[in-house]
C-alpha cells in the first residue's frame, strides 16, 4: 500500500513483498498528489546495487557476537529493564526523548510537540500493527531510550529508535541491550522471515546502520530503486545531476543522491 509522506509516494508494503510498477502505476498515485513515486524492488538480490535494506535473519544469541558487544549487553542488561510496554506507558515519556534525540542529529529535525506525538501514536494505535519498547533504569525507573517497531506477518521493521544523548554515550550501553532483546524477541520467539532497521538513508543523518552491522550482524539486503517524478521535478533532476556534488541545498542534495542511488552511481 502506497502512502504519501513528504510529497512522495512510498510503498508500506514490507520489501520482500513489493513488485516493479508500470509508468502507469505511477502516473495514478502521481495524479492523486505528491511529486514523486519512491519504490523498491528484487529485494534481497546476489549482487550489490545502491540501495538496499538492512536486515538480520538469523539469532544465534551471544555466541554469534564478538567478546566486546556481549561485555556491551551483558552492561546493559545488568543496568536496565528492557520490555515491550502499552502506548499509553510510552506516551507518558516518548516525546522527551525524542525531541532529546533529534537534537543530536546531523540533519536539523523539527521537534514535535506534546499533541503531535499523541496525534502520531493514535494513528499507529488504529493501524494495529505497532509495539513499544522502552529502556529504563533499574533503580529508579527512569526510561532513557525507545524503539517503535512495526510487526507484520512474517517480518518486523525497527521503525523508531530514540535515547537521550547522555546515556547514549556512556558506559552502560542502552542501545545494546534494547537491540540485542528486540533481535531475540522477534526471530527467535515469534520466529520471524527477519528483521530490519528500514532502508538505505537518503539523507545519511544517522550512524545506527552502520553500527547494527559491525556489532550486531546486521547485513545488507540489496535491490532495485524505482522512481518516478512529476515532469517538472524529472526535468529538474537532469538539469541539476551532473551538479550534484557541489550543490549544498541539503533538500537538493538528498533528492539528487537518491537519484544516484537509482542509477547505481552512489
Amino acid at each position: 500500500m502506497f502512502k504519501l509522506y513528504k510529497g512522495a509516494w512510498i510503498d508500506d508494503t514490507p520489501p520482500h513483498l513489493t513488485k516493479e510498477l508500470s509508468r502507469k502505476e505511477c502516473l495514478i498515485l502521481l495524479d492523486k498528489g505528491g511529486y514523486l513515486v519512491r519504490n523498491s524492488y528484487n529485494f534481497d538480490v546476489i549482487q550489490n546495487t545502491s540501495f538496499w535494506y538492512i536486515i538480520k535473519d538469523t539469532f544465534e544469541g551471544m555466541d554469534e557476537l564478538s567478546s566486546r558487544t556481549r561485555n556491551k549487553i551483558r552492561r546493559s542488561l545488568k543496568t536496565y529493564n528492557i520490555k515491550r510496554i502499552q502506548p499509553d506507558e510510552f506516551l507518558r515519556f516518548g516525546v522527551t526523548i525524542y525531541n532529546l534525540a533529534l537534537g543530536q542529529y546531523k540533519v536539523k529535525a523539527k521537534t514535535l510537540s506534546s499533541e503531535q506525538f499523541k496525534d502520531s501514536i493514535e494513528r499507529q494505535i488504529k493501524d494495529g500493527r505497532f509495539q513499544y519498547w522502552g529502556v529504563f533504569e533499574t533503580i529508579t525507573n527512569t526510561p532513557v531510550a525507545l524503539a517503535v517497531c512495526i510487526l507484520n506477518k512474517d517480518c518486523c521493521e525497527y521503525s523508531t529508535l530514540k535515547c537521550v544523548p547522555s546515556y547514549l554515550h556512556n558506559s552502560t550501553y542502552p542501545y545494546y541491550g534494547l537491540i540485542y532483546e528486540m533481535n531475540r524477541y522477534y526471530l527467535q520467539d515469534l520466529k520471524l522471515k527477519y528483521v530490519s532497521d528500514g532502508a538505505r538513508s537518503i539523507t545519511e543523518h544517522s550512524n545506527i546502520q552502520p553500527f547494527l552491522e559491525e556489532m550486531f550482524n546486521f547485513r545488507k539486503a540489496y535491490c532495485n530503486l524505482q522512481i518516478e517524478y512529476k515532469w517538472w521535478l524529472g526535468l529538474a533532476i537532469k538539469v541539476l545531476y551532473p551538479f550534484r556534488k557541489i550543490i549544498k541545498i541539503k533538500k537538493i542534495q538528498s533528492l539528487l543522491r537518491m537519484e544516484a542511488m537509482r542509477r547505481n552511481e552512489y
